[in-house]
């Protein structure tokens, strides 16, 4: 198993302009969420800003992702693939999910959108999945287990009574696009290894209105759906364990995801 990198400050501040940037895309792409766009129109947007700005979409060709960013709709849990048939319709929810290499470094961020008039149970949903996320965030420090992000996590959403996906996980990042720790979103108790100062990493629950299970489209091989075709949210920040607690590296302050 490989060990845990510590960043050194430099490295922490490169990841951070990189987070600050993938967290800058999001708040652009934004104002262009919207009814009657399709999903594809977004994904060049996203890649021209990252260019604009001096880096590049680590999705674009990883591992043969062919779009520069992720896009799920509704019962999709992650690594939507954007394309111009899909189009945004009323009702809809959605995620995009962003990573930048810029100057060698990743950061790594992710939000939901609603659009229009959403049902009762997907803004719930939503408003819940974002809590979610600082519920976990708030159990970084020294010394903690990893684990209890994820206890955290999945003993708000049982209380909730949404199930946690657990196919797919939080990561190290930084240095690479994945690096150790898994940081898992439905864990027992202190369990896990105990996070040091210098740590960087992920933290995204997804959360499904039904069963926890994913499916992958076997067509394209990356677009991971709900089971039972329920809906599905997820909510993302790239996290830097300090001396006495948690920076939040992607977060740029608030935008409107309600449209």
């Amino acid at each position: 198993m490989s060990q845990i990198i510590i960043k050194t400050p430099e490295q922490i501040e490169g990841i951070r302009k990189s987070s600050q940037l993938a967290g800058n895309t999001l708040k652009y792409i934004s104002d262009f969420v919207k009814e009657g766009v399709s999903t594809l129109y977004l994904d060049k947007l996203v890649e021209k800003y990252i260019r604009d700005h001096g880096a590049i979409p680590a999705p674009l060709n990883y591992h043969g992702f062919p779009k520069s960013c992720c896009i799920s709709l509704n019962e999709v849990i992650c690594h939507g693939i954007p394309d111009e048939k899909t189009i945004l319709k009323n009702g809809d929810i959605l995620n995009i999910d962003v990573t930048t290499i810029l100057d060698g470094y990743y950061g790594d961020t992710s939000t939901m959108f609603t659009i229009g008039d959403v049902s009762e149970a997907a803004e719930k949903l939503v408003e819940d999945t974002e809590h979610a996320l600082y519920l976990g965030i708030e159990q970084v420090k020294p010394g903690n287990y990893f684990g209890n992000i994820g206890f955290m996590i999945g003993r708000y959403a049982k209380a909730k009574k949404y199930s946690v996906v657990y196919e797919f996980c939080g990561h190290g990042v930084g240095i690479d696009f994945h690096e150790e720790p898994q940081v898992e979103h439905i864990c027992p108790k202190n369990s896990g290894s105990k996070m040091k100062a210098g740590m960087i990493f992920t933290i995204e629950p997804m959360i499904n209105l039904g069963k926890a299970r994913a499916i992958i489209d076997e067509k394209d091989g990356w677009t991971a759906r709900t089971i039972d075709k329920k809906l599905s949210a997820q909510f993302e920040h790239t996290i830097l364990v300090t001396e006495d607690g948690y920076e939040i590296l992607s977060d740029v302050g608030d935008y409107e995801i309600f449209k």
